[in-house]
């Protein structure tokens, strides 16, 4: 075979594994900086920001480092992503209120509390 060829094949095979991955396309495409602005505007009245004091929900002061969140689940992406969307326990669901780049957004800035 051919050194162009095997290149091409891997290239192919790789393209392909990456994009078996759930979610490979979404992760790490949030803007921090955006989505400060976002949680201002739609969750802060509800939220602390800089504290992990309950205001009408919990405070999201080092959300990540926490070992769980209120509804029990590891605080990954993924399950932060569930509960932005769902909602529940007062909390209203912002799955078609957010774009998906919203929520990307205020992921990546609830990484930076």
């Amino acid at each position: 075979m051919k050194p162009f060829r095997i290149c091409a094949i891997c290239a192919m095979l790789a393209a392909g594994a990456y994009m078996a991955v759930p979610g490979a396309t979404a992760a790490g495409k949030g803007d921090a900086a955006k989505g400060k602005e976002t949680f201002d505007g739609n969750c802060a009245v509800c939220h602390n920001a800089d504290s992990d004091e309950k205001k009408m929900g919990p405070g999201l002061k080092g959300l990540f480092k926490k070992d769980k969140l209120t509804n029990g689940k590891k605080p990954t992406e993924a399950n932060i992503r569930e509960k932005i969307d769902g909602g529940g326990n007062g909390m209203p669901a912002y799955k078609d209120i957010l774009s998906d780049q919203e929520k990307d957004d205020v992921v990546a800035y609830l990484k930076t509390l």
